[in-house]
Parts: structure tokens; C-alpha cells; sequence
């Protein structure tokens, strides 16, 4: 506590580097109905910030509790129904670090990355009601375009579906870097609370998670 009408205040933080942390990624499946060899993933990253001193937490809700749960409703409806293709849910550890869960998988593959059809990438699915942004949705512009009129065949389940490029900002990049085709699906509009400690579960409305989910449903059965 200090005293509120003060115009300057020093902070003493301690704090320690662990080079040899040991952190782990979850992996799930799914197996294809037809080609079990052959894949489609979907991935999040699960952890957050964590604490500053004893009292500051940084909750994470939007980024990325959202795209966590959102994996985890997508593999909840394709274990009801399963694709085509063998679907991978996985959640990565160590993307606030550098992207250090994916980096570490692409570079000890759980399953071929050649074999992989498409990934995507759930990160800050919590709002959504401008849309969606879709990295490398102006890379590969075929399955752009598939995923943009899918959404206007059902609707227009979003506001709108909108491209970016190539971009190193979440766990989608290494794959990217791999030559597995990949987006990476983050929400437009809302509360825009980040790397703070107000991204809390009650400033996160998620007016848009069901229809993201049936859009992304339907994107990964088009496979």
C-alpha cells in the first residue's frame, strides 16, 4: 500500500530465471474415420503470465483460457463425430516464454508433420463481435476463401472474416516455418484486456463462442 496522491513510486521487484523449468505440452486425438494417418490439428495454448509477487495474478481469460476451451468444445463434438481425418487437439505450454511448447513439438513431431492436412491455431477467442483475424489468411488464400464462404453460406455466423499475413505471434509460426499449412484464428471487437490483470473470466462475455465453434466445426470437416 502506498499513498494514493503520490505522482512517483520506486518497486523493488526480485526476480529469478529458471533456464531448466520443465513444463509439459497435452495431447489428445481423435481417429479419422477414413484416413487415420492423416491429419488435422487443433492447438492452444494453456498457459498465461502467472503471478507477480505473492498478491498479482494475471488470470488470462481471453488469452487464452478462451482458445483452450474452445479446442476443448471442438474435440468434445469431433469425439461424437469424428472427421475424416484423425483430429489432434493440442495444448501447448510455454508460448508466453517464446512459443517454446510449439517449437519444442515441431521439432520432436508426435505425428508426421507431412501427414498433417491443415492446423489452426486458437489464440484470444473470447469476444468476437467485429469478427475474426485470420493469420496467413493471406498466404494461403484457398482455404481462405473456403473458410470466408463458409461462414456467409451459414448465415454469416461472424461479422466479418478478415486476412493478415505471415506473423510470429503465436504457436501456429513453427509449423508455418515447417510447411504444414496453418491458421492462426484470433477475435475482433470487445474488451481488449491483455498481459494485464483484468483479463478476468467476468469481463469476458464470449458473445460469439458459439458460432465460432460451428464455423470452425465445419471448416475442419471440409477436409
Amino acid at each position: 500500500a502506498w499513498n494514493r496522491k503520490a505522482k512517483r513510486i520506486s518497486v523493488d521487484i526480485e526476480q529469478q530465471f529458471k533456464q531448466t523449468y520443465q513444463t509439459q505440452n497435452a495431447i489428445g486425438l481423435v481417429r479419422g474415420s477414413l484416413y487415420p494417418d492423416s491429419f488435422v490439428v487443433v492447438t492452444a495454448h494453456y498457459d498465461h503470465l502467472g503471478t507477480l509477487g505473492r498478491d498479482v495474478y494475471f488470470p488470462g481469460a481471453n488469452d487464452n483460457a478462451s482458445g483452450t476451451a474452445m479446442m476443448m468444445q471442438l474435440a468434445k463434438s469431433i469425439s461424437q463425430q469424428p472427421l475424416k481425418y484423425t483430429a489432434v487437439f493440442i495444448g501447448f505450454s510455454g508460448e508466453e516464454a517464446g512459443l517454446v511448447g510449439s517449437k519444442y513439438f515441431t521439432e520432436n513431431p508426435k505425428v508426421p508433420l507431412k501427414n498433417i492436412k491443415f492446423l489452426l491455431n486458437l489464440d484470444m477467442n473470447g469476444t468476437g463481435q467485429e469478427g475474426i483475424k485470420v493469420v496467413n489468411g493471406a498466404v494461403d488464400t484457398l482455404n481462405f476463401n473456403k473458410l470466408k464462404t463458409l461462414n456467409q453460406q451459414n448465415g454469416m455466423l461472424l461479422a466479418s472474416v478478415q486476412p493478415r499475413g505471415k506473423a510470429a505471434n503465436s504457436d501456429h509460426y513453427f509449423f508455418t516455418e515447417a510447411g504444414v499449412p496453418t491458421f492462426f484464428i484470433y477475435t475482433l471487437g470487445g474488451v481488449s484486456f491483455y498481459h494485464d490483470v483484468y483479463d478476468r473470466p467476468e469481463t469476458l462475455e464470449m458473445p460469439e463462442f458459439n458460432d465460432l465453434h460451428k464455423l470452425f466445426l465445419l471448416f475442419l470437416r471440409s477436409f
